[in-house]
Parts: C-alpha cells; structure tokens; sequence
C-alpha cells in the first residue's frame, strides 16, 4: 500500500449538517459590535457579537419563521430585520427595540417589503415594497422619527432599482430587455426615466451607487469587454471613464460611509475576491493575512477603520471576520464547525478545467477525497441549476459527506454558467440539453481519465 494514505474519521450527514450557518455582518455606529443571522437555534434568528470579547448574543426568539437582520440604526443599537410567514416569501421588515420590542413596519396580509437602504441624513431609509400593485416594486421612504412612509417612485413599468443618489435626486434604475441585455435608466420628478445606456447588440449595463456629490453614476458593464466592468457616468455630461477592469466579472461595487474607499468584487473563476480602492489617489489598499476563502456580506465602520464580512472555503464553512485597516490585523470572531468533525478530515476543493466534445475548455470544482486506499474510488458529477448558474468553491455539506465517505465529485459549469464571461453564458443558447449535455458527459470521461487511486 502507498505511504501517503491518510485514514480519516468517518462522519453522518446530520454531524455535517449540523454546522452553525451565518449570514450577514453589519456593523454597529460605534463600530463595537456586528450583527448577523445564525440558525445555531434551529431556525435564524438575530445575533450580535461584540468585537473586544467574541461574545455572540441572541437578539431574537423566533423558533417558526427565519429572521435575517439587515441594518443597525444609524446612531443608536435598534435594528432592522427581515421575516416572512410560514415560508411565504411575503417578507416584511421588523423594529427591534433595545429592550427588545418588535414592531412590523410595513403590515400587509399580501405584499412584501424589502429594505434598501438608509437615506444620507440617516433621519430616513427606503424600502421596496408590491403593496400598490402585487407585479411591482415600488420605492418608499420611512421617517424613522414617525415611523410614516411615503412613496418616492411608483413603478409601473417594471424596472429594477438600483440607487438613489445622496442627494436624493436621482433613482437608478435597469430594465432586461431580452437574454443579455440590459438598459439602463436615470429618474428624477423633473425628466421621469431617462434611458442613458442606447446601444446596439447583447450587452449589459446595471447601475450600482452614486458618488458622494451625486454627480456620477456608476455602474457595471460587459461593453466592448468579455468580463463586466466599472465605470461611471458624469451625470451632467454623460462622459464616461472606466474605473475598475479586471480579468473576471466584477460583481459588486459601493462606497464606504465617508466615501474613503471604493470596495468591489470579483468572480475569480468560482471564488470570489476582494478589492478595496482609495478614492482620493486611486491606490489600493492591501488586505494582508487573509486566509484562502471567499469573502461575501462585507460592510466597513462609520470611522473607515474597520472592515466586518463573512469568510468560507471548500473545507471551511462561514465564519465572521473583523479587520483593522490601520493595524493590519485580522480576528475571526466565530468557530461554526461542528465540533465534533476534525477540519483535518475535510477535502479542499481545486478548480479544474477540462476539453470538452468540441476542445472548448470546461471549468469545474473538484473534490478529491483523502487517500485511504489503492483502489479505483467511484466518483459523482454534479450540475447545478439554470440558465446560467455556477458551482461555486464554497462550503457544501453535502460534498463534504461525499468525499469523507471516499467519492471523488466534480461539480460542473457546463457552458451555458455564469461567471466566465459572455461568450461561455452564450454559448448554449437555443441548444440547452445538447451541448452543455455533453459537457456534462465529458466530466465524466474527464474524471474517469485521472489516475482515482
């Protein structure tokens, strides 16, 4: 037998299933504390952990309805959350007082509400919300002194909001025209919906934010690009200029509070990356000691020292993370693992890529288990959903369970996914169950080609 074999302890799907899941980590004003979603209760409910001694608090009770915190107040540790009923997908958006008092904010037996964001004097936020019309989603602005609302965009033509700009002027909106292609629109009460993006062919424009002076729009884009890129819009010119391009879809972009820094990510061939851009001399900001991972829900404090987000891996599920950008020190302030899994006995997945039927060149998550044997081990394919989609180098319990019990899986993204680029998204259209099919079937011709022990 080879040397190399590794014996690891075998363990239930319910020991993996049973990992603490996290979501969200948004700060609060004084920076002392995050607020996140955990099911550590058997159902989601809200939680808070103070920065100085890891000490996680449940906020809220709920043991039916899943609770997803959202936003502290801007001044105070009140908080906003997000539930539905039953699983309805009729979500609502909850006060929770400091003593902990709960009131529904926007009471509807048949509409849903989703939060938006906070307005710049932090006096107000806007929500979302298919009260008037169950189609569409209309935008509103809750005073948080009265707790009354008001519509400020009534949306009658379906359009996807993006932005309101800091002065409150401007909403940005986008419309799918057709399979990608999107435009893009710039409403006022003076002009209406203004389409700022005519263009010819499949192309993509989504507004992201406004700079602080709401005198630029930006916004990502695939024009005369493979990739989705930012750029921004003078508002008053319409002159463009790019501000971010990389090799992979951008994905995200917005401001911090004072509009220090420019945060953006990238899909970096199934894992997702982090950059952060000082918007006073365009330099970026290294984020140093990171471990390997996927970075996601990042929000940055009030005084721009500290950055919150959530981090996993293939072999790592979510934890929460603070970073200070002065000190360059890094703290995970959560263990979710079940602890009764060794993390030595978890596989750690590696992107792959293969030629298919017709030499185009494949992507894939692979997980290789541990050697514990010589023998040929049996392997699985996986396909993920779509149009579109993508397997992601992410925690997956289910893969885990798998390659602990010795099964190699490759986790396809058959042409057709997203996430590589246009051309690729395109590359099935009108032939779906032909020839992603086959890339598919070439996974397993790829996976029965490799030297499986």
């Amino acid at each position: 037998m080879s040397e190399n074999i590794k014996t690891v302890k075998k363990y239930t799907i319910e020991q993996f299933e049973n990992t603490e899941n996290i979501a969200g980590a948004a700060l609060s004003h004084d920076g002392s504390s995050i607020l996140y979603a955990s099911d550590r209760t058997g159902v989601f409910n809200a939680f808070s952990i103070q920065l100085k001694d890891k000490l996680p608090t449940q906020l809220t009770e709920s043991t039916t309805n899943a609770i997803f915190p959202v936003s502290y107040f801007p001044h105070d540790k009140r908080f906003l959350y997000d539930s539905d009923e039953g699983g309805n997908e009729l979500n609502h958006i909850y006060l929770r007082e400091e003593n902990g008092k709960v009131t529904d904010l926007t009471p509807s037996e048949q509409a849903k509400a989703e939060f938006f964001g906070w307005a710049e004097d932090e006096r107000s936020f806007f929500f979302e919300s298919n009260k008037r019309d169950e189609r569409f989603m209309d935008l509103h602005k809750m005073d948080i002194d009265s707790f009354t609302s008001q519509m400020v965009f009534k949306n009658k033509e379906g359009y996807n909001i993006a932005a309101v700009s800091p002065n409150k002027k401007y909403i940005a909106l986008y419309k799918t025209a057709k399979p990608n292609n999107t435009d893009m629109y710039i409403y006022s009460k003076e002009n209406g919906a203004e389409h700022i993006s005519e263009h010819e062919g499949d192309i993509e424009y989504i507004p992201v934010t406004f700079d602080q002076t709401s005198s630029y729009l930006y916004y990502l884009t695939n024009e005369n690009h493979e990739f989705s890129h930012l750029k921004r819009m003078n508002l008053t010119t319409q002159s463009i200029e790019t501000v971010a391009i990389e090799d992979w879809d951008i994905i995200m972009a917005k401001f911090s509070y004072n509009y220090k820094y420019l945060i953006y990510a990238i899909n970096n061939n199934g894992k997702t990356e982090v950059k952060l851009l000082e918007t006073a001399t365009g330099n970026y900001v290294k984020i140093e000691n990171l471990p390997e991972g996927q970075i996601s829900s990042v929000s940055i404090s009030k005084d721009e020292e500290t950055l919150a987000f959530t981090l996993n891996s293939s072999n790592a599920p979510s934890n929460l993370y603070c970073y200070n950008l002065t000190t360059k020190s890094l703290t995970r302030l959560t263990d979710t693992l079940n602890p009764e899994i060794n993390p030595n006995d978890l596989v750690k997945a590696e992107v792959v890529h293969y030629s298919s039927f017709d030499d185009l060149s494949i992507p894939a998550i692979y997980y290789k288990p541990h050697h514990e044997h010589d023998e040929k081990i049996p392997a699985l394919v996986f396909v993920h959903g779509g149009p579109g989609g993508q397997s992601t180098v992410d925690y997956n319990p289910l893969f885990q369970y798998l390659a602990n019990h010795g099964y190699a899986i490759l986790a396809v993204n058959n042409r057709g996914s997203s996430g590589y680029g246009k051309t690729f998204f395109k590359a099935a259209d009108k032939k779906h169950g032909e020839v992603d099919l086959q890339d598919c079937i070439e996974g397993k011709n790829y996976l029965a080609s490799l030297d499986l022990y």
